[in-house]
């Protein structure tokens, strides 16, 4: 509105010149056709400026006059406080308020305004950047909102970002934690085919312990060892200085723009991160390098990847947490639950959380493997871990939790079913779950199988093809197998019946 204020009175100066200097008309009666005064049309050409502009010399403030020393401490305490603990000018004119003050808010964020104008710094000012090829990357995360599954989520995506080429790699996650960023390292060091010799990052906690002085930083074990993986020196940033790292902050924006605009809409991460990673392929290969327009970031980067420390392989990204296990043979993590074996009961067990996946150990023995859940109240349940309780409490079978929707093999499940039909099936059917540890379940199945065929339905039939497929085969018989030896002594058996005469 304003621009097209100014547009009109800028028409209108135009105007009055062209209808005095062009057409020779005379002050008045530019005055009486244009509707204007007299002395506006004498100041426009008297003028040989094109445009012009009203500013109040003084602002009027009636009622915040007396309070204005009280509003100008309140602005310098504020601009001396940190980023977290400033206040907006609304807070501030609440302060106010409790002062006495009984004006309006407009007039406390104008004040405001030109104050900040008074007391602020210059403008930040900053020296370009040139990296070598494999000399550095930098990593950064951002937020973005998608539908997953028809929900909308905010997913934590990360960045990585090859310093010389400005080759890209996106990947989203459902946490920041310390295992979502080992799998984004590996996930693109696989990609590049190798890292660079320096990592730069911000001050993020799961990898800085403790920021000191200067660029001096106590970075976390676990980030020590996967530095150390992949043979990357790596460095901090100054706290609040996020140019330092000024190409993955830009690459967060453009990303935003690009990839999440409009919203995307995907039925899973897998989905979700098969796409980012396409699409950001794509634009590497359509971009131009932004120092050699000549060629695309994806040229430059392939050309950067003999530059690179090769790819270590990857590194065993976990993050552990100590637990206990309840009674129920469920360990608590990240607000679900996960089973373990029933003879790891009673004994704390180390969670070792990797981005898609949990184990469970206890004494360096895993006890619990499953897929990582980030819902909340899930419990994930492995069947198998409660068969010892199941020796002792069959008739849980039917009724039990973990057992519910169990998926057997075919065989082995319609003799779940045949067996659940008679007295005692119950103990029956634990009897060959039982035996799985130690034939293998291929080896029940087809025992199952053959039960079936013969149309019988009973766990000791089972249990006996079981037994005489372990026993070992009958020795052959050597006596008749024996070659005949030459020149070999004729039996005499009479000589047993004159044993047998009295002497």
């Amino acid at each position: 509105m304003e621009q097209r204020r100014e547009m009109l009175v800028v028409e209108t100066i135009g105007k009055i010149r062209r209808d005095h200097f062009v057409h020779g008309k005379t002050i008045k009666a530019i005055a009486r056709e244009r509707g204007l005064s007299r002395n506006t049309v004498r100041k426009v050409l008297r003028s040989s400026s094109t445009a012009f502009e009203y500013e109040r010399s003084e602002q009027p403030r009636p009622k915040l006059g007396d309070h204005v020393l009280v509003l100008e401490a309140m602005l310098d305490t504020n601009a001396k406080a940190s980023r977290r603990e400033r206040l907006t000018v609304m807070q501030i004119f609440e302060q106010l308020q409790a002062e006495g003050y009984e004006g309006g808010y407009d007039a406390v964020r104008r004040y405001a305004q030109r104050w900040r104008r008074g007391h602020g710094t210059p403008a930040d000012a900053y020296v370009p950047l040139t990296f070598e090829p494999g000399e550095a990357y930098q990593f950064d995360w951002s937020h973005e909102v998608v539908l997953l599954n028809r929900v909308t989520t905010t997913v934590k995506v990360a960045h990585i970002r090859l310093c010389h080429s400005r080759m890209p790699v996106v990947q989203a996650y459902p946490r920041e934690s310390q295992e979502m960023v080992f799998d984004a390292h590996d996930r693109a060091f696989a990609f590049f085919g190798g890292t660079c010799t320096r990592g730069i990052y911000d001050n993020m906690k799961t990898a800085v312990d403790a920021v000191f002085v200067g660029k001096e930083r106590k970075f976390n074990r676990r980030f020590e060892q996967l530095c150390s993986h992949y043979l990357v020196e790596p460095v901090a940033c100054t706290p609040g200085a996020g140019w330092e790292k000024g190409q993955v902050e830009s690459q967060v924006g453009k990303t935003r723009q690009r990839l999440f605009t409009p919203r995307l809409r995907f039925a899973s991460y897998a989905d979700l991160n098969a796409f980012l990673r396409e699409q950001s392929e794509r634009d590497a290969k359509q971009r131009r390098h932004p120092e050699q327009s000549d060629r695309t970031v994806y040229d430059v980067f392939e050309d950067e990847r003999t530059a690179l420390i090769p790819y270590a392989g990857p590194f065993d990204g976990y993050r552990t947490q100590m637990a206990t296990v309840s009674k129920t043979c469920l360990v608590r993590f990240d607000r679900n639950h996960y089973s373990v074996m029933a003879s790891a009961v009673g004994r704390p067990v180390e969670v070792q959380a990797y981005a898609d996946r949990v184990v469970i150990r206890q004494e360096g023995r895993i006890v619990g493997e499953h897929e990582r859940q980030f819902g909340r109240g899930l419990s994930c349940y492995d069947p198998w871990h409660y068969l010892g309780v199941l020796e002792k409490k069959p008739g849980a079978l039917r009724n039990g939790a973990p057992f519910k929707d169990w998926a057997l093999p075919r065989a082995i499940g319609t003799m779940a079913k045949k067996l659940a039909k008679v007295p005692g099936g119950d103990r029956q059917m634990v009897d060959i779950l039982s035996a799985v540890p130690g034939e293998g379940i291929n080896a029940v199945e087809a025992a199952c199988a053959e039960v079936l065929g013969a149309g019988i339905a009973s766990a000791d039939v089972v249990l006996n093809i079981l037994s005489r497929q372990q026993q070992p085969a009958p020795p052959e018989n050597i006596v008749t197998r024996a070659p005949a030896l030459k020149n070999a002594p004729v039996a005499d058996c009479a000589r047993y019946d004159r044993l047998r005469v009295a002497p």
